[in-house]
């Protein structure tokens, strides 16, 4: 039934219900009657259902005769005898349901998952969810608006991607997480039952995962891997410096010192390492490798204490990754640099490799690969593509810029081809070592495996960290901060002032990119100004003395000339300062036209010139007051 309210009453229906086609809703209704009520007509068997008009009254019940005029011409001659009842209803507009979703259930609140749905999703302890995002690359996700991933809470919850996470459910290292946990019940309870054999069992059948398809996963391309390096270099070169504490596993500090070696010993050969610099932190190194450009940082080599308010685990399950990605990444750059893998030192007429067990004499080869002062054995027969040929460029000033670089990087690599250094015990060895084999020099200390002693004639350079009560007139005496800088300045760099117990020269950072109004030392001015580069936009001490004792012009005073008197005339000058302030009134009708959505970006830049304009004054202030206290204190 369509309408409420209608009541069943006796009702004869039509014979033949196929024979209704069309109601015919002519002659039912005056044209100028108003419709008030509805009709219902229902069969008794529900064999014919007819919807009519009503009488001008809707308020009374009555009787009504259809004939045949309602039934079409094809329809039967029989006569329709029913019995209508009129009831008083109201008409109900009926629209098409539309499946309206509830809030919460589409959008961004359903593209997020938190931490806690997430492991009861996985099934997984807090640690193992932790060790599984780190190797998989899977990390927490910010959204835009907070409240509408959360229902309307703004409570500070970890948020993940709900597709990482059903990418997390298919990975089958979830189970050998499983398998471990049970290798660590059986184990603990062999060991409470006091069960030697069966704890000696369990332990040789310790379960063990391999990396190397999640490392094929994310890195599907060489040079994808090349690119994620730095953060692998750092964390390893880290761990390689620790001590053998119980924090830590021992397997994996020697890991992490076996594949760094090889690394340096890769750009020793490749002659990759373009950049350096010493910091407070450590030692910064750039390489350059198959076209990418790789940045890292190296402790300096002392004591590091214990520290406990690191999360061990989580740095160790980083390590553990990085250690199976470098070693797809060394065995990769070796074959490329016809180099032998795993790593080969010649011994005489004998080679010899880091492989082998624990014993006194495999800790001395590793000591001697380890050291970095004698190449690797290469493969016989290999060649090795070191083409440096410059492209084709249709633009001059490219070709010009790139001939340049070209030049610079064949004159690092032979920087220090022919010479010999010898470095004394306080110095750096191992980053010594690299740097200056990395240029083509030859280097030795005591106990280094090469046979150079220090009262060699062949030695040409010494380095010393330290007065020297005596000297040999055959070579020079430098402080390791003339390698670092002869590094970056591409070139070798005078020694009278790296002599030892001179002031040295202030280290510059290669990685810092001089820009206008920035202050740059007097040192780097002649660097730059030797290249042919323009230095006029650079802020100078010379320029900050200047300003400060800038001397004011006394005002003449203007005589009254008593009588007739004839004044020598004047030529025009441009009026500066009123150039300046046309222009400034200029600047400001420019920044009147910027639309107000641009406003707020364009004061922020302003304010960023303005700050590095006077920080860089400030250091040219600084500089200028150490400069005159050393001349007093000369005096």
């Amino acid at each position: 039934l369509l309408n409420d309210g209608g009541l069943l009453r006796d009702v004869d229906t039509v014979e033949e219900l196929s024979d209704i086609l069309v109601l015919d809703g002519s002659r039912l209704l005056d044209a100028g009657s108003g419709l008030r009520d509805g009709l219902d007509v229902v069969s008794v068997d529900d064999d014919l259902v007819l919807l009519g008009g009503g009488h001008d009254s809707g308020d009374t019940i009555g009787e009504g005769h259809a004939t045949d005029d309602l039934l079409s011409e094809e329809g039967s001659t029989h006569h329709l005898r029913t019995r209508i009842w009129f009831f008083p209803t109201r008409s109900i507009s009926i629209s098409p349901m539309v499946n309206q979703k509830k809030k919460g259930e589409q959008g961004a609140a359903v593209n997020f998952v938190s931490r806690k749905k997430a492991l009861k999703k996985l099934q997984l302890s807090l640690n193992d969810f932790r060790r599984l995002c780190i190797l998989k690359g899977v990390y927490p996700h910010e959204p835009n608006n907070r409240k509408k991933v959360q229902n309307g809470s703004s409570e500070r919850k970890i948020l993940y991607l709900l597709k990482d996470v059903k990418f997390l459910a298919q990975e089958p290292i979830i189970n050998q997480f499983r398998n471990y946990k049970v290798f660590l019940r059986k184990l603990n309870h062999a060991k409470a039952k006091r069960e030697a054999e069966k704890f000696t069992k369990i332990i040789d059948n310790k379960p063990e995962y391999q990396l190397d398809r999640i490392v094929k996963e994310r890195y599907p391309t060489f040079s994808s891997a090349i690119r994620e390096l730095d953060d692998a270099l750092c964390l390893l070169f880290v761990f390689s410096r620790f001590p053998r504490t119980r924090q830590l596993d021992t397997n994996l500090i020697n890991e992490c010192q076996r594949l760094t070696a090889e690394f340096m010993h890769y750009c020793i050969d490749a002659r990759a390492v373009t950049n350096t610099f010493v910091s407070i932190k450590g030692i910064y190194y750039q390489a350059e490798i198959l076209g990418e450009k790789v940045t890292w940082l190296v402790a300096h080599d002392r004591g590091l204490p214990v520290v406990k308010q690191v999360d061990w685990a989580v740095l160790s399950t980083f390590a553990e990754f990085y250690v199976a990605m470098l070693s797809f990444v060394n065995f990769r750059l070796y074959q490329s640099a016809g180099l032998v893998y795993p790593p080969q030192i010649v011994s005489g007429e004998q080679s010899v490799t880091v492989e082998g067990g624990e014993d006194a004499e495999d800790e001395e080869i590793k000591e001697k690969i380890y050291s970095l002062a004698k190449p690797l054995m290469k493969k016989a027969g290999v060649e090795v593509d070191n083409d440096d040929n410059m492209d084709n460029f249709d633009a001059v000033e490219a070709e010009e810029e790139m001939q340049r670089k070209m030049n610079e990087k064949k004159a690092l690599k032979v920087l220090f081809s022919g010479s010999t250094f010898w470095l004394n015990r306080e110095s750096p060895k191992e980053s010594l070592a690299f740097l200056i084999r990395s240029c083509g020099g030859r280097v030795g200390w005591d106990g280094a495996p090469v046979d150079i002693k220090e009262v060699s004639d062949a030695i040409t350079y010494q380095i010393v960290d330290r007065p020297m009560k005596s000297t040999n007139i055959g070579r020079l005496y430098v402080q390791p901060q003339w390698v670092y800088d002869c590094v970056n300045a591409r070139r070798r760099l005078q020694t009278s002032m790296y002599a030892p117990g001179a002031s040295l020269p202030p280290h510059l950072s290669p990685f810092h990119a001089e820009r206008a109004g920035d202050y740059v030392p007097v040192e780097r001015l002649e660097e730059l100004r030797a290249q042919g580069k323009d230095i006029t936009n650079y802020i100078t001490v010379d320029q900050v003395v200047a300003a400060e004792k800038k001397p004011k012009k006394p005002k003449a005073e203007k005589k009254k000339a008593e009588g007739l008197a004839v004044t020598p005339g004047q030529m025009h000058k441009v009026n500066q300062q009123r150039i300046i302030n046309l222009q400034g009134e200029a600047n400001k009708m420019r920044e009147m036209m910027i639309p107000k959505k641009q406003q707020r970006l364009y004061q922020k830049l302003k304010k960023g010139l303005k700050r590095n304009r006077n920080e860089g004054t400030a250091l040219a202030k600084k500089r200028a007051r150490i400069e005159e206290a050393k001349s007093t204190s000369m005096e």
